[in-house]
């Protein structure tokens, strides 16, 4: 399977602010994100998106995707659209275990990755015959691809996916081939 992983492009959110679940806008045109995107994809695809607005413009653009709330990216709970600062000494405790750590409200970066594990599972259950496009998040990309490469989940967040940029996998019977990273 030929799997093309999109970052939303960029949010039109203040730097310092946690908006994770956070139905946030763009600072940047879908319409442009998807021309510029267009030449990197198959001429055919299934396509699938997470709900959220700055996803969702863009995947919109692309076709018509199928809406999934297990690719949305982590919720943050309490913390959704308050800025980092006004945290305090809380994001400690979720440097120390990145992993495991929920915010109030929220979910861990584990129990975010259950969910699109899920996803994932049930797309390699219903083995598409076309290749197949995905407009999420950060985390949730982080996730499939570190998850199909076969990293330590310790290692997913190395995998920093650029917003308006695609990644190509290749899903073999062997393993996956990274083709391209943040194109």
């Amino acid at each position: 399977m030929e799997l093309h992983l999109i970052r939303h492009p960029r949010p039109a959110v203040e730097p310092g602010i946690c908006y994770g679940q956070h139905d946030v806008g763009l600072a940047e045109s879908a319409a442009a994100v998807a021309t510029r995107l267009r030449p990197l994809l198959p001429p055919d695809y299934a396509l699938y998106a997470s709900p959220l607005a700055r996803a969702r413009l863009l995947a919109e653009e692309l076709g018509a995707p199928t809406l999934d709330a297990r690719l949305k990216e982590m919720h943050f709970g309490d913390w959704e659209g308050r800025s980092f600062a006004s945290i305090g000494p809380a994001i400690d405790a979720w440097a120390t275990d990145p992993l495991g750590f929920r915010a109030p409200g929220g979910e861990s970066a584990r129990e975010m990755a259950a969910r699109v594990l899920d996803w994932l599972a049930a797309l390699q259950q219903a083995a598409p015959a076309q290749p197949v496009v995905v407009v999420a998040h950060g985390g949730p990309l982080r996730v499939l691809a570190g998850h199909l490469l076969g990293l330590p989940a310790e290692r997913w967040l190395g995998l920093d996916f650029q917003c308006g940029q695609a990644t190509r996998l290749d899903l073999e019977s062997w393993g996956t081939t990274l083709r391209w990273f943040n194109r």
